[in-house]
C-alpha cells in the first residue's frame, strides 16, 4: 500500500503523513456517534447526581464537551482507550467500544503498518484519544498532555526499558482536519544516528533540555481521515490550539508480535496475522473484557509506573 518513495522517506526521516486512510462512513462517523452517545451518558450521570446542570439545548457535541469542561467535569478519563499512568482503581472509567476497536483492526491502517513492520502485527497498549479544546478555554492549570499541547518527547520515551529494541510505531488519526492554527503535530526529522534521548517527569514526559534542535521541526497539517506514521525514536510534539474549535485524534502503536509492548501490565492483541490468522482478536467485546481483567488485577496491586524516568536523573538536573 505504501510506495517505495513512502517506504524510503519513513526509513530515512522517522515519520511519514498519509491522506485519506480512514473512510468517513465506515469508521469515523461511527466513532463520532459512539462518542456522542458516551457523552451524553456521562452528563445523564453528573446531572442525576446534581453536579451540573444539562446543558443547552441543541449544543453539538464539541459544545457539551466545553460546556462540562467549564464546568469541571473530567470528560477525560472516561472517553480514553487506556487506563491511566496514576493511580489505577476499581472504578477506574475508560471507553472501549465497537467503533474504536474497528479502527485498530481498519484493513487500509494495518495494511500500511505491514508494509512498515510486516504481516505479524499486535495492537499495542499504549494508545489515547486527544479532544483537544482550543487553548483560550482550558483553564490555566490545564497540563494534561490529552487535553493541552503535547511536549517534545519519544514514543520510545513512554515505554519500559523492555521494549527498547522492539519494531514498533505510532499511527496518529485525524478525528478532524489537524492545521498549524489549531494544533497539529510538529517533528523533529530523525537522523540515522539518534538514539533514545534522556527524558525528565517535568509538567509531561519531555525529552531533557538542550538535547533537540526544535529550529529544524516541521508541522505536519494532516485532514480528517488521514494519519501520521512514527518511529518510536522521531521527537515530537503538537502545537496549541488557536482555533475556536477542538481538534480530535487517536493515537494507536502497533509492534511486531512477540515483542515486548513496553507496557506489560495493560493488555495487547494481535490485530493481524498472515501466518495464523485464527490468533486475531475479532470481538469487540473480548477486547474491552481484557482491560476490565487488568483494571481490577491493578487495582489490587501496587503502582506500575509507565515510564522509566525519575526527575532526580543527571540529565533532570
Amino acid at each position: 500500500m505504501l510506495t517505495d518513495e513512502q517506504r524510503n522517506f519513513f526509513k530515512s526521516n522517522g515519520y511519514l503523513v498519509v491522506e485519506g486512510v480512514l473512510d468517513e462512513a465506515t469508521v469515523l462517523a461511527p466513532i463520532r456517534a459512539e462518542y456522542a452517545a458516551l457523552l451524553d451518558d456521562l452528563i445523564s450521570g453528573w446531572t442525576e447526581r446534581g453536579l451540573i446542570k444539562p446543558p443547552p439545548t441543541g449544543d453539538g457535541f464539541f459544545e457539551k464537551l466545553l460546556y462540562c469542561y467549564a464546568n469541571g467535569m473530567d470528560w477525560f478519563q472516561p472517553m480514553d482507550i487506556s487506563l491511566p499512568g496514576d493511580r489505577i482503581t476499581p472504578e477506574t472509567p475508560f471507553h472501549f467500544g465497537p467503533a474504536v476497536f474497528n479502527l485498530l483492526r481498519n484493513e487500509r491502517l494495518l495494511s500500511l503498518v505491514e508494509d512498515l513492520l510486516g504481516p505479524e502485527l499486535t495492537s499495542n497498549p499504549i494508545q489515547h484519544v486527544r479532544l483537544k479544546p482550543p487553548t483560550s478555554r482550558l483553564s490555566e492549570s490545564e497540563v494534561r498532555a490529552h487535553i493541552t499541547h503535547t511536549d517534545w518527547h519519544q514514543d520510545r520515551g513512554v515505554t519500559h526499558h523492555d521494549a527498547d529494541q522492539t519494531d514498533m510505531v505510532t499511527v496518529w488519526c485525524a478525528m478532524t482536519d489537524a492545521t498549524i492554527n489549531n494544533g497539529c503535530l510538529q517533528v523533529v526529522p530523525q537522523s540515522d544516528t539518534t538514539g533514545l534521548l534522556p527524558h525528565c517527569p517535568k509538567v509531561q514526559t519531555a525529552i531533557a533540555d538542550g538535547l533537540v534542535d526544535y529550529n529544524r521541526a516541521v508541522p505536519l497539517p494532516v485532514k480528517s481521515g488521514g494519519v501520521v506514521i512514527f518511529d518510536p525514536l522521531t521527537p515530537h510534539a503538537s502545537l496549541d490550539n488557536h482555533s475556536d474549535h477542538f481538534r480530535w485524534s487517536f493515537d494507536i502503536r502497533f509492534n511486531k508480535t512477540g515483542q515486548p509492548t513496553g507496557r506489560s501490565h495493560f493488555p495487547s492483541f494481535v490485530a493481524r496475522s498472515r501466518e495464523n490468522p485464527s490468533l486475531e482478536l475479532t470481538d469487540w467485546k473480548r477486547w474491552r473484557q481484557s482491560w476490565v481483567d487488568a483494571r481490577a488485577r491493578l487495582a489490587a496491586a501496587p503502582h506500575i509506573p509507565i515510564h522509566r524516568w525519575q526527575a532526580d536523573s543527571p540529565a533532570c538536573a
